[in-house]
């Protein structure tokens, strides 16, 4: 009968192992820098108005807010090239606005209309673009790692030199299917750059306790996928973070994964109210790391003026209100459309 092997000690899970280098905050110049909080505040103005619009009874459904995270999706998708494609999960309107869908498009989703990006069928949490390469926007918790992961085989497959930037939340985190893709991605070296947006509660329960890893970076050790933490509150940090994944990945070495801390000021959705923590939590993070205010303080030691920052933000609500505007006055699907983008199989 054959012997069985002697015990062995646990040992460090990547010892001598070649990792990323640690990634350094992007030095922006003045144009970047002002072009960065333009698309954060946008995303600002945009689920404010959205909000409204929700308390109005124009949005149906469920409509989960992307404010106070608005550094994370803004600095790394502001390093992705047009092969690069982006999924995420329900929290999906500043990146589908990032992707160069126009807010009128997206605000019409929102309330359902027919010139919405999904021709009002998907809403705020089920809308995507192909010819944007974004994809989704997808309700099922953790669903959309291993839609990425199919998404960075297709980039490896087709040679296109893309890079699959799958998003999701500290949540989703802890389902089994996320594990599944991270196995599959390293084993094929796939290229996608798997970020948890760490925003502390998932729907309402903060991340130390329901995870039993709370430092989420560490998540892929197991299966040799190297992680980074992140600001995620620092629209600089993340996109350093991305110059360093982008650089990993498209070098041929498999998937990364970033941990962005970061915190979302409003409820899980807009039906919850938030009290498993407190106002002053809130706003203390407010006053200490708002993503815009930082951003608007770098460009005013930079010599930019108020008046020119003020111009800046009635921009930006004139677009977002024609968007509300233009999503109330537009007309509804017609309900032969239920009939349409269907598959049937006929036999």
């Amino acid at each position: 009968m054959a012997k069985a092997p002697a015990a062995r000690k646990s040992e460090p899970l990547t010892p001598n192992r070649e990792r990323p280098d640690e990634p350094q905050p992007y030095k922006a110049s003045k144009e970047e820098l002002l072009e960065f909080y333009k698309q954060m505040l946008l995303i600002r103005r945009f689920e404010e108005k959205a909000g409204q619009l929700y308390g109005l009874g124009l949005i149906g459904g469920f409509c989960h807010l992307y404010i106070g995270q608005e550094a994370v999706a803004v600095g790394l998708q502001s390093a992705l090239t047009e092969k690069d494609s982006v999924i995420t999960g329900y929290r999906d309107h500043g990146h589908m606005l990032l992707c160069g869908i126009p807010a009128t498009d997206v605000m019409a989703e929102l309330t359902g209309r027919q010139a919405g990006i999904s021709k009002g069928k998907g809403g705020s949490m089920h809308m995507f673009s192909v010819d944007h390469k974004f994809y989704g926007g997808h309700g099922i918790v953790g669903a959309q790692v291993s839609l990425g992961t199919g998404l960075g085989f297709s980039h490896k497959y087709k040679g296109d030199g893309g890079v699959c930037l799958a998003y999701f939340g500290d949540g989703a985190s802890n389902q089994g299917q996320v594990y599944e893709s991270f196995n599959m991605a390293e084993l094929w070296k796939l290229p996608v750059i798997y970020v948890i947006e760490n925003n502390q509660y998932a729907m309402g329960t903060s991340v130390n306790r329901s995870s039993s890893e709370d430092q989420l970076f560490r998540r892929g050790e197991s299966f040799r996928i190297p992680g980074i933490q992140v600001d995620g509150m620092d629209v600089l940090a993340c996109r350093g973070a991305a110059e360093e994944a982008l650089a990993w990945v498209r070098a041929g070495k498999g998937p990364i994964i970033l941990e962005m801390k970061t915190y979302r000021y409003r409820g899980h959705p807009m039906s919850d109210p938030a009290k498993y923590r407190s106002r002053e939590e809130v706003q203390a993070v407010r006053d200490k790391s708002d993503p815009i205010e930082h951003v608007k303080k770098l460009l005013e030691e930079q010599g930019a003026k108020e008046d020119d920052l003020k111009k800046i933000e009635q921009e930006i609500r004139k677009v977002v209100n024609e968007a509300a505007d233009f999503a109330e006055q537009t007309p509804e699907p017609d309900p032969a459309e239920l009939y349409t983008d269907v598959l049937v199989e006929k036999y």
